[in-house]
Order: C-alpha cells, then sequence, then structure tokens
C-alpha cells in the first residue's frame, strides 16, 4: 500500500492590483503631444522666434517710416514689398529653429530616449514637422499682418489687391515655414547643430553672392539663374505678379511651389536615411 502524496503547497497571497493607467497603443497624437511639450520648453524656441517677431518687427517698420520720412510715393505699386526687408533676417532664424528642433537631440543624446518611448522613426519625424510647421507659421502670419498693415498705413501707395495681401502674409508664413523644415530635414541628414546651420545658411546666401562675382561672359547664363533662384530672389519674388530679375523667371507663389519642391526631397531623403541607419 502506497503512502499518501503530501499536500499541495498553498499559492502566495494574490493581492488582486490592477494598475489604474489605461494601457492603450500610443499614437501620432501622443508624438505630437511629446513634440510639443520638447519645442514649447527650450529656451532656444524662445530666442529665436523671440528674435525673429524683433527683426521683423523693427526692420519692416523702420522701412516703412524711412519711406514715408523721405516722402516717397510707390505710384502704382503697393506698400507690401516692403516686408521682403524683414522677411530676409527672419529667415535667418527660422532655420536655426528647424535645425534645432531635432540636431539638438543627437548632440545632447535625448534622441535615444526619443525613439526609445517611440519606435517609429517615421511617426517621430512627422510628429516634429507636423509641431515646428503649424508653431512657425502661425507665429509669422500674426507678425507679418501686423507689419503689413502698419506699412499700407505709413507709406503713400496704391492699396494692396486681395492677392497681393494673401501672398504678403498667409504667402510669408508658409514660406518661411516650409524654409524651417527644410532646414529640419538638413538638420536630420547632418545630425549636427553647427554643420546644418552652415549649410543652411550658405543655401540661404552663396549663390547669390556668387552671382554678383561672375563677370566673365561664359557665366552670363549661370549668373542669371543664381540670380533668379536664389532664395532671397524668391523672396522677392513672392511679393510680385512679375519676376522681379528677368522676364522667364518665377513670380507670386511660384516661388512657394519651388521652395515646396526642395523641401520635399530634402523630407524624403531624412525619412530615408532616419528609418535606414543607427542612431
Amino acid at each position: 500500500m502506497t503512502a499518501p502524496l503530501p499536500p499541495a503547497p498553498t499559492p502566495p497571497p494574490s493581492y488582486g492590483y490592477v494598475s489604474p493607467i489605461p494601457v492603450r497603443r500610443a499614437h501620432l497624437g501622443d508624438a505630437l503631444a511629446s513634440e510639443w511639450t520638447k519645442i514649447r520648453s527650450v529656451r532656444s524656441t524662445v530666442w529665436t522666434l523671440g528674435t525673429m517677431v524683433v527683426l521683423m518687427l523693427l526692420i519692416g517698420l523702420g522701412v516703412a517710416a524711412i519711406a514715408s520720412g523721405q516722402g516717397g510715393n510707390m505710384g502704382e505699386e503697393s506698400a507690401l514689398p516692403l516686408g521682403f526687408f524683414g522677411m530676409l533676417p527672419a529667415s535667418i532664424c527660422v532655420i536655426t529653429l528647424g535645425v534645432l528642433t531635432i540636431s539638438s537631440e543627437y548632440g545632447t543624446g535625448m534622441i535615444r530616449t526619443t525613439l526609445t518611448a517611440c519606435p517609429s522613426r517615421s511617426r517621430v519625424l512627422t510628429a516634429k514637422a507636423v509641431v515646428f510647421f503649424l508653431l512657425v507659421f502661425t507665429v509669422t502670419l500674426i507678425v507679418s499682418f501686423a507689419v503689413a498693415t502698419a506699412q499700407v498705413a505709413m507709406v503713400e501707395a496704391a492699396e494692396p489687391t486681395a492677392a497681393e495681401w494673401a501672398r504678403a502674409t498667409v504667402g510669408t508664413a508658409l514660406f518661411l515655414a516650409v524654409l524651417g523644415l527644410l532646414s529640419m530635414a538638413i538638420g536630420a541628414l547632418v545630425r549636427h547643430s553647427a554643420g546644418a546651420i552652415t549649410v543652411m545658411i550658405g543655401l540661404l546666401l552663396l549663390p547669390l553672392v556668387a552671382a554678383l562675382f561672375m563677370f566673365a561672359p561664359a557665366l552670363k547664363g549661370l549668373q542669371e539663374a543664381l540670380f533668379t533662384y536664389s532664395l532671397p530672389s524668391q523672396m522677392i519674388a513672392l511679393y510680385s505678379d512679375r519676376p522681379p530679375f528677368t522676364e522667364s523667371g518665377p513670380a507670386g507663389w511660384e516661388a512657394l511651389f519651388i521652395l515646396v519642391g526642395v523641401a520635399v526631397v530634402g523630407v524624403g531623403g531624412a525619412y530615408a536615411l532616419l528609418n535606414n541607419r543607427d542612431v
């Protein structure tokens, strides 16, 4: 006769703890909230956008005051193209912020934490692009509208049309926001703040500066192309219904469309490399 089996051990008590925090899959909204928290928390955002606002206001109003004080009459032209003088230096601030939006995380190593929390690299880059674009567009739209309104009131010139108002306000905001997206893409490609900012400043100024020193007749075609398609020239063309330098160059919204095409290529390259290389 076999001995009876020993009793089974008593299982440890179960406390039945359930976390009150609901568990769900992360989505793009979570990434957007995270990127918004980042971009509004760092000092670089305040400094760059604050400087951009000051430059657009001071230069835009200063140019209008000079034009008005000298008794200049722009005739059939409106006063809105004067906004270009503030738009050009403001673009440097947008370029800097666009690069820092992503390259600063590579410099501090924060990008590892970001990609650990959100392994989908495309989602991270999309969230950064959306938050950055909406922030720059909103701030620039408000400031450009204020500057344009003041310039029209201060300078004796023709009454602007609805199309001219749209390009001087919405067009300006879109142009700078898209330029910032291109800068963010370069920051993702280079992964170094100083290097990426240098590349973008060179892209902004070098073509126009190089064209100024092309005196040889053989370089005339290249000189005209650089004058026509350099970024400062595109900013001037955005304010005009006709090409500012040549008969066949872009004018009006065409300048914005060209920049959008370049930005699409840059952002596409950033997506491709971000998904196919180590941090």
